[in-house]
């Protein structure tokens, strides 16, 4: 059974930074695509990044140049790394792989 759990959210003010987790469990992430995902207040689900078990890694456009994806196969664990946050960047972020999608962890950008 896979078992994702994503942390590091919180509230941050716009220009902020902050560092989401996805650790896992009943699925290797070096062998697997892993997504995150968000979905914001009234609004679809939407994919965000990816990384393939190659290492190479996609952004939707509008965090292409903001967002950072990155994994550490010692610790089965998927980084995101978001900055220069914005206010629409607000939504409940999940990761995915596999069949599974953790619960989400929110991301707050508010003054």
């Amino acid at each position: 059974e896979v078992q994702l759990v994503e942390s590091g959210g919180g509230l941050v003010q716009p220009g902020g930074s902050l560092r989401l987790s996805c650790a896992a469990s009943g699925v290797t992430f070096s062998a697997s695509v892993v997504n995150w995902l968000r979905q914001a207040p009234g609004k679809e689900l939407e994919w965000v990044s990816g990384i393939y078990p190659s290492g190479g890694t996609h952004y939707r456009d509008s965090v292409r140049e903001r967002y950072t994806i990155s994994r550490d196969n010692a610790k089965n664990t998927v980084y995101l790394q978001m900055n220069n946050l914005k206010p629409e960047d607000t939504a409940i972020y999940y990761c995915a792989a596999g069949d599974g999608r953790g619960p989400g962890t929110q991301v707050t950008v508010s003054s």
